[in-house]
Protein backbone atom coordinates (compact mmCIF):
# COMPACT_ATOMS: atom_id res chain seq x y z
CA UNK A 1 0.00 0.00 0.00
CA UNK A 2 2.59 2.34 0.82
CA UNK A 3 4.72 1.73 -2.52
CA UNK A 4 0.94 2.40 -4.22
CA UNK A 5 1.38 5.81 -2.44
CA UNK A 6 4.98 6.85 -3.35
CA UNK A 7 4.25 5.86 -7.07
CA UNK A 8 1.37 7.84 -7.52
CA UNK A 9 2.90 10.58 -6.04
CA UNK A 10 6.14 10.37 -8.09
CA UNK A 11 3.68 9.64 -11.25
CA UNK A 12 1.48 12.99 -10.15
CA UNK A 13 4.75 15.14 -9.67
CA UNK A 14 6.11 14.06 -13.30
CA UNK A 15 2.87 15.45 -14.53
CA UNK A 16 2.55 18.38 -13.06
CA UNK A 17 6.19 19.78 -12.74
CA UNK A 18 5.89 20.35 -16.50
CA UNK A 19 3.16 22.57 -16.27
CA UNK A 20 3.87 24.46 -13.20
CA UNK A 21 7.50 25.04 -15.62
CA UNK A 22 5.64 26.73 -17.69
CA UNK A 23 3.40 29.05 -15.84
CA UNK A 24 4.92 32.76 -16.45
CA UNK A 25 5.70 34.45 -13.10
CA UNK A 26 2.87 36.93 -12.71
CA UNK A 27 5.34 39.69 -11.12
CA UNK A 28 4.03 41.75 -13.93
CA UNK A 29 0.80 39.95 -15.20
CA UNK A 30 -1.43 42.75 -14.30
CA UNK A 31 0.80 45.47 -16.31
CA UNK A 32 0.61 43.34 -19.00
CA UNK A 33 -2.77 43.18 -19.33
CA UNK A 34 -3.30 46.90 -18.63
CA UNK A 35 -0.53 47.59 -21.39
CA UNK A 36 -2.67 45.55 -23.73
CA UNK A 37 -6.29 47.27 -22.71
CA UNK A 38 -4.65 51.04 -23.08
CA UNK A 39 -3.08 49.60 -26.30
CA UNK A 40 -6.56 48.88 -27.52
CA UNK A 41 -7.88 51.80 -26.31
CA UNK A 42 -5.73 54.05 -28.60
CA UNK A 43 -6.38 51.64 -31.82
CA UNK A 44 -10.03 52.10 -31.26
CA UNK A 45 -9.41 56.13 -31.11
CA UNK A 46 -7.38 56.02 -34.07
CA UNK A 47 -10.07 53.59 -35.74
CA UNK A 48 -12.46 56.07 -34.90
CA UNK A 49 -11.26 59.18 -35.67
CA UNK A 50 -10.96 60.14 -32.05
CA UNK A 51 -7.18 60.36 -31.99
CA UNK A 52 -5.26 61.96 -34.86
CA UNK A 53 -2.43 60.66 -35.85
CA UNK A 54 -0.02 63.10 -34.17
CA UNK A 55 -1.90 62.18 -31.16
CA UNK A 56 -1.89 58.61 -31.53
CA UNK A 57 1.84 58.94 -32.07
CA UNK A 58 2.35 60.78 -28.89
CA UNK A 59 0.35 57.85 -26.79
CA UNK A 60 2.26 55.09 -28.61
CA UNK A 61 5.42 57.01 -27.10
CA UNK A 62 4.24 56.78 -23.68
CA UNK A 63 3.19 53.04 -23.45
CA UNK A 64 6.70 52.44 -25.04
CA UNK A 65 8.03 54.81 -21.95
CA UNK A 66 6.03 52.49 -19.42
CA UNK A 67 7.18 49.15 -21.20
CA UNK A 68 10.59 50.34 -21.08
CA UNK A 69 9.76 50.95 -17.02
CA UNK A 70 8.55 47.49 -16.85
CA UNK A 71 11.50 45.90 -18.35
CA UNK A 72 14.20 47.45 -16.30
CA UNK A 73 11.94 46.54 -13.13
CA UNK A 74 11.85 42.81 -14.50
CA UNK A 75 15.63 42.80 -15.07
CA UNK A 76 16.94 41.59 -12.19
CA UNK A 77 14.72 38.72 -12.10
CA UNK A 78 12.35 40.31 -9.10
CA UNK A 79 9.95 43.15 -9.25
CA UNK A 80 9.44 45.05 -5.98
CA UNK A 81 6.37 46.39 -4.75
CA UNK A 82 7.84 49.84 -4.87
CA UNK A 83 8.85 49.08 -8.65
CA UNK A 84 5.16 47.82 -9.13
CA UNK A 85 3.07 50.90 -7.70
CA UNK A 86 5.73 53.14 -10.13
CA UNK A 87 4.39 51.03 -13.13
CA UNK A 88 0.80 51.76 -11.95
CA UNK A 89 1.24 55.51 -11.33
CA UNK A 90 2.94 55.88 -14.67
CA UNK A 91 0.33 53.58 -16.44
CA UNK A 92 -2.40 55.98 -14.64
CA UNK A 93 -0.30 58.84 -15.99
CA UNK A 94 -1.11 57.61 -19.52
CA UNK A 95 -4.97 56.47 -19.16
CA UNK A 96 -5.24 60.21 -18.47
CA UNK A 97 -3.45 61.21 -21.37
CA UNK A 98 -5.52 58.45 -23.70
CA UNK A 99 -8.73 60.12 -22.07
CA UNK A 100 -7.75 63.64 -22.59
CA UNK A 101 -7.17 62.96 -26.15
CA UNK A 102 -9.49 61.17 -27.41
CA UNK A 103 -12.14 63.55 -25.66
CA UNK A 104 -10.70 66.77 -27.34
CA UNK A 105 -12.59 68.51 -30.17
CA UNK A 106 -9.74 67.18 -32.24
CA UNK A 107 -10.82 64.37 -34.62
CA UNK A 108 -9.85 62.69 -37.93
CA UNK A 109 -13.17 61.36 -38.66
CA UNK A 110 -11.82 61.25 -42.36
CA UNK A 111 -8.47 59.26 -42.02
CA UNK A 112 -6.64 61.43 -43.94
CA UNK A 113 -4.03 62.09 -41.52
CA UNK A 114 -4.47 65.88 -40.69
CA UNK A 115 -6.74 67.18 -38.10
CA UNK A 116 -10.92 67.69 -39.40
CA UNK A 117 -11.52 71.33 -39.93
CA UNK A 118 -14.14 72.68 -37.42
CA UNK A 119 -17.68 72.94 -39.80
CA UNK A 120 -19.00 76.73 -40.64
CA UNK A 121 -22.44 77.65 -38.98
CA UNK A 122 -24.59 79.16 -40.82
Amino acid sequence: MKLKTTLAAIIFTAFALPALAQTPAPATAGVDKRQAAQQQRIDQGVKSGELTSKEAARMEKGQERVQKMEDKAKADGKVTAKEREHLQKAQNTESKKIYKEKHDRQHDRNHDGKRDQKRAKN
